[in-house]
């Protein structure tokens, strides 16, 4: 027996929307990491990032980031990147296009920072940006940091890296992989058009 969404749209959405709602809460969740890609013609890699808010209403997802990393140097100079999800069980596969804004020090990051744990903020408290070269193998964090032997009032020194990037979705690709066949369909979320594709 197929699945509700084999052949109907809004259910569809409603399963890619569950699933990225529910990375949110659940850590063992395969959408909960994507990989993001970004960057210019001749400069552009992928990584992994953890997904930290879904938002339906207004088409968007939102990771973290360090303002010192090279992303955000790459996506100053392109705003349009790429997300891609799988998930081997569910053998569901989303192509996102997404808009991407940074914020730094503003209403959006004191919100997420707000809810960074103890343990997260260590991350945005390290003398040298991420991607440093180093002549020795290294966490970047001094042993009082890797020892979690830092007071949260002390973690606040980490906001002033502490970055929220928010992806507006222009569209997603979604693909099913069924025994009876494959299913494959394209939404357009900025002119609100979805259609078939031949997986």
């Amino acid at each position: 027996m197929q699945p509700a969404y084999y052949e109907d749209f809004e259910e569809i959405k409603n399963k890619i929307w569950s699933m990225l709602d529910n990375a949110i809460k659940d850590r063992g969740s395969q959408f909960r990491i994507p990989v993001f890609i970004c960057g210019g013609q001749d400069d552009f890699d992928g990584r992994i990032v953890v997904l930290r808010k879904s938002d339906r209403e207004n088409n968007l997802v939102q990771y973290h980031s360090d303002i010192r990393s090279d992303k955000i140097a790459k996506l100053k100079s392109n705003k349009n990147a790429a997300m891609l999800f799988y998930d081997k069980e569910e053998k569901i596969q989303l192509r996102v296009k997404v808009e991407c804004e940074i914020n730094n020090q503003n209403s959006t990051t004191e919100v997420s920072w707000k809810k960074t744990q103890h343990i997260s903020r260590r991350c945005y408290l390290t003398d040298s940006p991420p991607g440093t070269s180093s002549e020795n193998p290294t966490s970047g964090m001094i042993s009082k940091l890797e020892d979690f032997d830092y007071t949260m009032e002390q973690s606040e020194d980490g906001y002033k890296n502490f970055t929220v990037i928010k992806c507006k979705i222009k569209s997603i690709e979604w693909l099913y992989l069924a025994a009876k066949g494959h299913r494959r369909a394209k939404f357009d979320l900025e002119n609100k058009k979805g259609n078939w594709l031949v997986p």
